[in-house]
């Protein structure tokens, strides 16, 4: 068994590590708040722009909104900044500018404006320092990144909190369980109850999550097909938990076995359930009147 204290307290540099990328974390939270509050307000005058471009903080839309702010530029003029797949929309971004923006505001949206600037530079100097702390782990952040679903920062991430020690782990089943993203298993006279996950590293399974959601929309991938084949079954947010745990086991292999992540295929559950799922294609093509005779391709043989 891992020892509370060997999983709980790395050494120092993961440890640190591990600050840096949770305080990066908190900061990228605190913007997203400030980028909502700015686009509540903006509504809040009848301007609808986040309803025609799909980043209201992308280099058009901030444009738009300085010079809403200044009230310098007309709706027409502020459409004409539009860039790339933007251009095709200016009558639609015109209409969304013509608001009623108050002096009020504007205070607040230039307010606003100030604080997503400084919380962009202060996650940059994180992202910068977190940059030099993962030099030393660079293979392995590469061989993270080969799973799908993982980028460079739920790589760095998943380093500062397990570390690139998976001897402090001898299974990949202890590895699940001390993250606390292992399914439950209660059963007590044939009879099965909670199956929700035990408490672990809460900032570990928030990256696995999201790393779940990023994998489940990738559609060549055994990963994306699992949640897809989890999520008809027992819901969205179970199958990105039960991804989420795959990933984890996939990156405590590939750390400990210093190798990258093989590629199963969508097709792998058709593939290992072929027999069952040939009977039940077949059994449908009857049931709506037609006859099937079955032969193998070469190329299939």
């Amino acid at each position: 068994m891992v020892s509370s204290g060997e999983a709980s307290f790395p050494q120092n540099p993961f440890r640190e590590l591990r600050d840096l990328t949770r305080y990066r974390e908190k900061l990228i939270q605190q913007r997203s708040s400030e980028s909502n509050r700015l686009q509540k307000f903006l509504e809040d005058a009848n301007i609808k722009l986040s309803s025609v471009v799909s980043d209201i903080n992308g280099v058009s839309a901030q444009d738009m909104i300085k010079h809403l702010i200044a009230d310098d530029m007309t709706s027409k003029e502020m459409a004409q900044l539009a860039k790339g797949a933007l251009r095709g929309k200016t009558k639609a971004l015109e209409k969304s500018l013509e608001g009623c923006l108050t002096d009020h505001h504007r205070f607040i949206l230039r307010v606003t404006l100030r604080m997503i600037a400084s919380y962009d530079a202060a996650i940059e100097k994180l992202s910068m320092e977190i940059d030099k702390r993962m030099k030393p782990f660079r293979e392995e952040s590469g061989r993270l990144q080969s799973i799908p679903g993982v980028k460079k920062k739920t790589a760095e991430k998943v380093i500062a909190e397990i570390g690139v020690d998976m001897s402090r782990f001898p299974s990949d089943a202890h590895i699940a369980s001390w993250a606390g993203i292992s399914p439950g298993n209660n059963e007590s006279a044939g009879k099965r109850r909670s199956g929700r996950a035990k408490p672990g590293n809460a900032w570990l399974k928030k990256t696995l999550t999201e790393a779940a959601w990023a994998a489940s929309k990738t559609k060549a991938s055994y990963l994306g097909a699992r949640y897809r084949r989890l999520a008809a079954r027992r819901g969205k947010k179970r199958a990105a938990v039960a991804v989420g745990h795959t990933i984890l086991i996939m990156a405590y292999h590939v750390i400990k076995e210093q190798s990258t992540y093989k590629e199963l295929g969508a097709d792998y559950f058709d593939r290992l359930n072929e027999r069952h799922l040939i009977k039940r294609l077949t059994s449908r093509i009857i049931a709506l009147g037609y006859d099937v005779e079955l032969k193998k391709t070469p190329l299939a043989a």
